[in-house]
Order: structure tokens, then sequence, then C-alpha cells
């Protein structure tokens, strides 16, 4: 069964953290009486309905044994823009002004990054914890500008920072700053991945900008910090299951047993069955089992520090926009292996990632038994021969948090959980720049804004919703009480 629960509130706007709301109160003074009477009704409507939703947290499944897809490297919380300036969408409902520049990170177990951002308009959700991963379970899986991108990062700030220097080689005329070159680079990151009309406000920033989106060349996907190749293996007891291999940049890594190895007698060893502590890139290591060990499952975690590859993709648990990381300092990065093993019938090891070019999860199932293993998995049934490994697609819609269970014989289950974030929000609704709440995102009119939404927090917003509703809500009652008082003196 795949559970498919609604989309955690949040408002449509530019690459820029916090939330921005408008509303445009043209139709009162162009409308007659009645018409504005029913529009008020239809703001504050919509403004309570913002207001309830802006304070309900993100649906999430039940802890359980859910299992998320895909998650090695860093895993970081942002912070916010720190450096930055001002650019221009030109969209079709008229010009946006917002803030353009380099995110910071934390880094869970120490470490700080630098990202940019991949999709225009969609804002940050405060502190919202972020995660590596490929491109492929990213917007950045699909475009073909994706390597070009890359491109930017390394030959642009904060990589490069002598910045008289680049600004020698861009052309630019006058003094490049640090908000100057971030806001250039952001404005020519967001050409290619969100296909957007947009220009830096700065004349130094904007010729940046055009250097680097016209400049730019193929720069293949970075590796990956640190990941554990397959993150799941099952076999039987007395044996050493695996191999796992480890593959990371860091200089070496520190592998940290089960939690209960000390009661369960597991022991993570080499391919000669020697005790291991420490791994580096390349490095195969194993569970051993004791051969009387009841059927159970285990894991280990891989930790290490390291620098974090210029280009790796970042995405949220939460609707919070891509990011996409140019710089980082020395930082924590992990991840993790598990282990099955029973005594006798099938042994399958489940493992998921998100993959965007399929527009679902891929869900894959490795068999080490001898006998086939059947499973059922989104209403149908497969079969994945003794020795074998078979990959199913489960697809799933955009922006949905998805909730599925892999089923089998004997009462096993695997439960997966997440959301699934392929697209742009440009690529989803067009380059239209959109600013109200609600899961079905509305235009606004042709008035162009000129908002700065880094400096529009979404603690601020919440309670001036909240206010203006209620506001609203008694102008509109007693709209209506001396609507019908008259309507009652003319009747009389």
């Amino acid at each position: 069964m795949i559970l498919l629960v609604g989309p955690s509130p949040h408002v449509n706007g530019s690459c820029s953290e916090g939330i921005s709301v408008f509303a445009s109160f043209s139709a009162w003074s162009a409308r007659g009486r009645g018409s504005a009477r029913i529009t008020a009704g239809t703001l504050v409507s919509g403004l309570v309905t913002t207001a309830v939703l802006a304070g309900a947290g993100t649906a999430t499944a039940d802890d359980g044994d859910a299992t998320e897809p895909g998650h090695s490297g860093a895993a970081a919380t942002i912070a916010g823009l720190k450096t930055y300036g001002a650019a221009v969408i030109h969209g079709a409902t008229g010009d946006q002004q917002v803030s353009a520049g380099l995110f910071e990170m934390s880094v869970e177990g120490g470490g700080m990054l630098q990202t940019y951002c991949v999709d225009i308009h969609t804002p940050t959700q405060k502190d919202a914890k972020y995660h590596e991963t490929a491109w492929s379970g990213t917007s950045l899986g699909a475009n073909d500008d994706a390597d070009r991108i890359h491109w930017i990062l390394r030959n642009s700030y904060p990589q490069v920072n002598d910045l008289a220097a680049l600004a020698k080689k861009a052309g630019v005329r006058g003094q490049l700053t640090e908000q100057d070159a971030a806001a250039g680079t952001q404005v020519a990151i967001w050409r290619h991945s969100d296909g957007v009309d947009v220009d830096a406000v700065d004349p130094q920033a904007e010729q940046l900008a055009d250097y680097l989106h016209k400049s730019a060349r193929n720069q293949p996907e970075p590796k990956a910090s640190l990941t554990l190749d397959p993150p799941a293996v099952s076999g039987r007891p007395g044996e050493r299951i695996g191999p796992v291999t480890v593959r990371t940049d860091a200089r070496g890594a520190t592998i940290l047993p089960p939690a209960d190895a000390a009661t369960s007698g597991v022991r993570i060893v080499d391919r000669d069955g020697e005790p291991v502590t420490t791994a580096a890139d390349g490095g195969q290591i194993f569970f051993e089992v004791p051969e009387d060990a009841a059927a159970a499952t285990a894991e280990l975690t891989v930790q290490a520090s390291t620098t974090v590859p210029v280009g790796r993709a970042f995405v949220s648990d939460s609707r919070s926009q891509t990011q996409i990381l140019a710089g980082s300092s020395e930082s924590t990065v992990s991840a993790t292996a598990s282990a099955t093993w029973a005594l006798q019938g099938a042994i399958p090891a489940l493992s998921a990632r998100e993959n965007c070019a399929k527009g679902g999860v891929d869900v894959t199932v490795a068999n080490q038994d001898d006998e086939p293993f059947t499973f059922e998995l989104a209403g149908a049934e497969h079969t994945v021969a003794g020795g074998a490994s078979r990959t199913v697609t489960v697809a799933l819609s955009e922006d949905q948090p998805y909730d599925f269970t892999v089923k089998g014989p004997g009462g096993f289950e695997q439960r997966f959980t997440g959301m699934l974030d392929c697209l742009t929000r440009a690529a989803e609704i067009g380059t239209t720049t959109h600013t109200l709440t609600g899961s079905s995102p509305a235009p606004v009119d042709g008035t162009p804004t000129d908002t700065n939404l880094a400096e529009t927090g979404a603690a601020a917003v919440t309670p001036w919703i909240a206010g203006t509703a209620i506001a609203l809500v008694v102008l509109g009652g007693a709209g209506l009480v001396v609507t019908r008082r008259r309507s009652s003196a003319s009747g009389d």
C-alpha cells in the first residue's frame, strides 16, 4: 500500500529565505459595493485558511520501522542568506525584486557549508534540515544544464576569492564586492537551473552573471563525500555478511559497530575476519554474525571528516528550496549500512533511492537465498530469483510525502517514507511568480512587486496573517450589518 500525505503548507516566493505574502486590494475600488463585499469575503476566507495552515506542522508518518531512502554524506541545518545582493525576476505578472546570494548551513557533528539555490520560486523554510544527495534525486538530475552550473561554482565566488582577478577575467567594469560576486553567481545559476529571465540589480553583479552564464562549460557531477555500497546486505548466521564497500573522498573513516554489538556478538570485520574500526576509500567491511543468532537486523555507521565536494546537491525533508554546494569547511559526514539474517527462508536486503528521471523511488531487493523471494509493492507482486536482485520503481507525485511498505512471506515488511522533490517551481507552474499560499498556487495580479524576501521571515509573517485575518473578519461582519440595516431602511 502507498500512502500519499498532503503537502506541508508553504508560501510560494522566490529563491530566498523567509516567506512573502501579497494581497491585492485593487478590486475594492474598481468594482461596485456588491462585488467588493464578495471580494472581501473571499479574501477573509483565504487569509483565515493561510493562518491555520501556517501554524500546522509537516505531515509525517509514524516512526515505526520507517526508512528514508538514500541519506548519506553531510546533514545540515540552513542558517539563511549571509552574503547577497539584489536581483529582479521578469515574469508574466510583472517584475519582482528578490535577494540573491550565498546561504550558510551548519553541519551536524561540526562544519559549515556555503550554498546557492537551484529553485528560484521556492522559499527556504526556517531552520530546515538538509542532507547531501546525488543529482538524480533532485531537479538537477533531469536538467541538461546541471554540468554548467557545476562549472559556474568552480569558477566563481567563493571558490575564486580573488575578486579583482575574477572581475578582470569576467570583464567587469568597476569594483566587484563580495555581495556583487555572490549575487552575480546566483543569477547565472538561476538562468541554468530554472530557465527564468532574471537580472542582477548592481551593474557589476550583472556583468559577472552574463560572463558566467555565457562561459559555462560541462563539469561532471562530483562524487559523494561518503557512501556505503550497497547500503543493505543479508545472509545466514555464522557467515560474514557483505561486503559493504566504503566510497569517500576523506583520508580515512571511522567504523561505528551496531549499538548492541556487545550483547548480540555481531562484529565488523574485513574479508579475512579480522576486526576493523577504520576504513579508507574502496575498503570492504563485513558483518560477522554468531552461528546461534536469532533472525534480526543490525546497522553500522561509518563517519569521516572531510570537505564536501563543490557541486553536491542538498535537499530538505520539508518543501524547502534545493541547494547546491559552493564551499565547505572540514565537515562531519556519515553513512549507514544494515545487515539482515535468518536461519531459514528468504533473506532479502532492501534499499531505496529517489530517481527523478523516472519520477519515483527505486526500491532494490537483493535475495541472498537459493529460493525465489516474492514480494508485494505498490499493489503488484514481484519475484526475485535466488542469488539475484531486482529494482522496482514506485511512481510518485511531485511534492507529496509518501509512505509505502514492501511486504513478503512470513510477515516480512519494510517501510519507506520521504518526499519526492524533482521539479523546480518554475518547471511546475511556468515562469510566472506565485506568492499566495495553498497546495494549488494562485498567481499574483499584474502589479509589479518590489520585495526583499530575505527580510520577510516566517515567524514575523504568521502573526501578521492571523491578525489581518481577524481584523478583516471583524470588518467584514460590520460591513454586512451596515448593509442589512440599509436594506431594511429602504424596505420600510
